[in-house]
Protein backbone atom coordinates (compact mmCIF):
# COMPACT_ATOMS: atom_id res chain seq x y z
CA UNK A 1 0.00 0.00 0.00
CA UNK A 2 1.43 3.22 -1.18
CA UNK A 3 0.61 7.31 0.24
CA UNK A 4 1.20 10.52 -0.97
CA UNK A 5 2.85 12.79 1.11
CA UNK A 6 0.84 15.82 -0.96
CA UNK A 7 -2.85 14.01 0.06
CA UNK A 8 -4.79 16.73 2.09
CA UNK A 9 -1.30 18.70 3.04
CA UNK A 10 -1.02 21.20 -0.19
CA UNK A 11 -3.85 23.01 -1.66
CA UNK A 12 -3.23 24.16 -5.64
CA UNK A 13 -0.37 26.30 -6.10
CA UNK A 14 -0.71 29.94 -5.90
CA UNK A 15 0.85 32.52 -8.44
CA UNK A 16 3.32 34.03 -6.18
CA UNK A 17 4.90 29.99 -5.06
CA UNK A 18 6.22 30.11 -9.26
CA UNK A 19 8.30 33.44 -8.38
CA UNK A 20 12.12 33.93 -7.55
CA UNK A 21 12.24 36.42 -4.85
CA UNK A 22 15.64 38.12 -3.98
CA UNK A 23 16.47 37.36 -0.64
CA UNK A 24 19.40 38.46 1.81
CA UNK A 25 20.74 35.91 4.06
CA UNK A 26 22.40 36.73 7.36
CA UNK A 27 24.85 33.30 8.51
CA UNK A 28 24.70 33.43 12.08
CA UNK A 29 28.59 33.41 12.11
CA UNK A 30 31.44 36.01 12.07
CA UNK A 31 33.59 37.23 9.32
CA UNK A 32 37.41 37.73 10.03
CA UNK A 33 36.81 41.26 11.24
CA UNK A 34 33.71 40.72 13.48
CA UNK A 35 30.98 41.52 11.27
CA UNK A 36 27.68 39.56 10.18
CA UNK A 37 28.30 37.18 7.20
CA UNK A 38 25.45 38.28 4.70
CA UNK A 39 24.55 37.67 0.85
CA UNK A 40 21.81 37.49 -1.68
CA UNK A 41 20.36 34.40 -2.82
CA UNK A 42 17.16 33.88 -5.15
CA UNK A 43 14.02 31.93 -3.40
CA UNK A 44 11.39 30.64 -4.22
CA UNK A 45 8.33 28.41 -2.43
CA UNK A 46 7.46 25.49 -3.99
CA UNK A 47 4.25 25.28 -2.01
CA UNK A 48 5.90 22.64 1.03
CA UNK A 49 9.50 24.12 1.30
CA UNK A 50 12.13 27.28 0.07
CA UNK A 51 14.05 26.48 -2.92
CA UNK A 52 17.03 28.18 -2.89
CA UNK A 53 19.50 29.97 -5.74
CA UNK A 54 22.82 31.46 -5.91
CA UNK A 55 22.73 34.96 -6.92
CA UNK A 56 25.52 36.35 -9.14
CA UNK A 57 25.32 39.92 -9.55
CA UNK A 58 24.73 41.37 -13.00
CA UNK A 59 27.22 43.96 -14.62
CA UNK A 60 25.73 46.23 -16.51
CA UNK A 61 29.08 47.88 -18.02
CA UNK A 62 30.32 44.19 -19.01
CA UNK A 63 27.64 42.99 -20.71
CA UNK A 64 27.44 46.33 -23.23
Amino acid sequence: MSSDRNIGTVGPQSNWTEIWHLWTVIVPRRSINGQFVLGKVWRRHDGRDWIYKKFTEFDGEEAA
